[in-house]
């Protein structure tokens, strides 16, 4: 697959619809979603879906989040450039590639052995690297390149992982869904003290569950 003048006409189409409809403001990451070819990350029978608000099936029975809800995580995150975020659940790549085109230093952990396999050669394909993708467990964070700026959750968590909170620098934000599996609540913690952090709610989503350990 490339990426044609359809491909960008229809990205193009898709921003306008994040800008004018889900009041999405953040021009970083509008012009990071504008950038980044999302009909790559999934399967060509859904291609001509790509830039529709849509979540698909990827490997390993998970999703690829909606266009709207990529957009409003990175946006809550407020990521600057050359700030180091951390991204648990890399999925099919897509969140990475657009937190790579925000300029960010990105890394990045995922469980499912299928989807660490399929992101790490497409992400290269692209000629996009994270600073360090690693196959194992979201909850434990990555402890060895802490502290990070921002932290972002993609998949849903029923009780909050405090050892991620712990990896985030004072001043530093995590946005994650929290709940039980079938809704969850997007909130973002802001720590403005080594053992204090402010808490956001804003509304309810659905994820795919956040699990612990790996899978072969």
């Amino acid at each position: 697959m490339q990426d044609s003048f359809v491909h960008k006409g229809k990205r193009k189409i898709l921003i306008d619809y994040l800008r004018n409809r889900m009041g999405i403001s953040d021009e970083n990451v509008l012009s990071a979603m504008n950038e980044v070819p999302r009909h790559l990350f999934i399967e060509s029978i859904f291609e001509d879906f790509a830039y529709e608000d849509r979540a698909f099936p990827i490997l390993a029975h998970q999703t690829i989040s909606h266009p709207s809800t990529v957009a409003e995580q990175s946006e809550l995150l407020q990521v600057k450039p050359g700030e180091k975020v951390l991204e648990i659940g890399t999925g099919c790549g897509y969140q990475t590639a657009v937190l790579l085109a925000m300029k960010a230093h990105v890394y990045t952990v995922e469980r499912q052995k299928d989807l660490f396999d399929f992101s790490k050669k497409k992400l290269r394909e692209m000629h996009l690297f994270p600073k360090f993708q690693s196959f194992g467990d979201g909850f434990a964070g990555l402890p060895t390149f802490a502290p990070f700026d921002k932290i972002i959750v993609t998949c849903g968590a029923s009780i909050l992982p405090t050892e991620l909170l712990k990896q985030l620098k004072v001043g530093g934000k995590m946005v994650i869904p929290l709940g039980p599996t079938d809704e969850q609540v997007l909130f973002r913690f802001t720590k403005v003290s080594p053992t204090e952090f402010e808490k956001e709610e804003f509304g309810a989503y659905k994820f795919v569950p956040m699990l612990g350990s790996t899978n072969q």
